[in-house]
């Protein structure tokens, strides 16, 4: 098995990319949204892109300054979609991957605590707090999309 810090690295830069990806979509997206109430949709995507940012750069300080290892700069793929109610529903598929994937992060953190003697609390709190953003977006795009 590769060194814990080495894998968990890896696994953060996957989460970086997403993020990177994450803010582009969204700003990308937010140009396409038209029709009634767009521009409180359109408002609320972007400020879900600056959250992303954040998360950015949260991944990265971790990256680099917790596991001493070297941020990305790639991206996962981007999804592009047409309408109102496709870009919700795009995105909110992508909230809920990253949901997942992010647990599976914060699930080998938790099993190995003991290896990150003088990390352990910064990874586990960062990492649960972008969790808990992406549950928020996830719950703020199923209002939107009236689920």
């Amino acid at each position: 098995m590769a060194n814990i810090k080495e894998e968990l690295t890896v696994m953060l830069n996957k989460a970086l990319e997403l993020e990177h990806a994450a803010r582009i979509q969204y700003l990308a997206h937010a140009e396409l949204i038209r029709g009634l109430n767009a521009e409180k949709i359109i408002e609320r995507i972007k400020e879900i892109a600056s959250d992303e940012e954040k998360h950015e750069g949260k991944f990265r300080n971790l990256i680099g300054n917790y596991l001493d290892a070297e941020p990305v700069m790639s991206l996962a793929k981007t999804h592009k979609a047409n309408g109102m109610e496709e870009i919700l529903k795009v995105n909110l598929t992508n909230e809920k991957e990253a949901i997942d994937f992010y647990k599976q992060i914060y699930q080998k953190v938790m099993e190995n605590k003991q290896a990150f003697q003088y990390e352990f609390e910064t990874l586990e709190h960062e990492i649960r707090h972008i969790i808990i953003d992406e549950q928020e977006h996830v719950a703020e795009l199923s209002v939107l999309l009236g689920e």
